[in-house]
């Protein structure tokens, strides 16, 4: 069996799917493909864990692509799978529709080619972090959901991600909270604490040295006593995550929904699955450097 990524191609135009499949052809990834959203589905519904990405096309016969989606976004495994939408419907109105019925990306037609490769490596690296997360989160399943008030510090990309996966078994559902929860922890330390910008992460994602340059800043010596602070409290009603970093604080309303201006970004969406996934609430104080992100267990 590959262990390359596994893309779904799925057009039913086939000029579209060879223009795709030539583009990608030359990189590391499992290419199959589906002429219609019908056949698409079927496909995805036998094998759930066999696909890491979808390019789906939104205007089909049979089965549209937002039929699709919402047949996806219903099944347990498929839920969690990135799809990048491709289509000729271009207004904002229609970008948002796609965003809020859960596509990651979306590329119109005509597509420039580089953009294409660029989203497509995001959300394969999208896929890869989000099983890692999830290969963590059996660890302490039954200690966890006993915790009712604790206090934590952590400083680094790895101390968060971990503590994330460790506070999303205090959930009901886990797999629900883990991805938003790693995101706003992984926000106060490279945006926060490391004051690492918008534009830069994209720059370094693009390069491929955002790791190396989040190690070069924990580093420096005016950030290596910084620390992220993240209070927790359960009760039966609600369960509390305040997360406190000591950066000097960010525009958090530009991030709080899933924005169409930043849909071929290769970051920026993290924040907005936390609000609008993951919590019931998600509310920044202060100069934007303290964040809550509550669950109600009783709605």
């Amino acid at each position: 069996m590959s262990t390359l990524p596994h893309i779904l191609i799925v057009d039913d135009e086939p000029f579209n799917i060879e223009i795709i499949t030539e583009l990608l052809e030359d990189e590391a990834y499992q290419l199959s493909t589906a002429l219609d959203g019908q056949i698409a589905i079927d496909m995805l519904e036998a094998a759930p864990n066999d696909f890491d990405i979808i390019i789906l096309d939104r205007m089909m016969p049979n089965m549209n692509g937002m039929e699709v989606l919402e047949r996806m976004k219903e099944h347990e495994i498929l839920c969690h799978c990135p799809v990048i939408f491709q289509t000729a419907k271009t207004s904002q109105t229609d970008i948002a529709e796609g965003l809020e019925a859960g596509a990651h990306y979306y590329l119109t037609k005509p597509f420039d080619e580089d953009i294409l490769l660029s989203v497509i490596k995001t959300a394969v690296q999208e896929r890869q972090f989000y099983k890692e997360v999830m290969s963590d989160l059996d660890k302490d399943k039954q200690v966890v959901p006993l915790i009712r008030n604790a206090h934590f510090e952590f400083t680094t990309i790895g101390h968060a991600r971990n503590l994330a996966s460790l506070l999303s078994n205090a959930f009901p559902d886990p797999s629900l909270v883990v991805m938003g929860l790693t995101e706003l922890m992984i926000n106060a330390v490279e945006h926060g604490n490391l004051g690492i910008t918008y534009d830069e992460k994209s720059a370094l994602n693009e390069q491929g040295n955002w790791n190396e340059e989040v190690s070069r800043r924990l580093s420096l010596e005016e950030n290596v006593n910084k620390t992220v602070n993240v209070d927790f409290t359960s009760n039966k009603t609600v369960i509390k995550i305040t997360i406190t970093d000591q950066g000097n604080g960010f525009d958090w309303q530009s991030y709080m929904d899933f924005d169409p201006a930043r849909v071929m970004d290769n970051h920026g969406r993290g924040i907005a699955v936390a609000n609008k996934l993951s919590f019931s609430s998600v509310t920044y104080s202060g100069k934007g450097n303290v964040v809550c992100a509550m669950l109600n267990l009783e709605s």
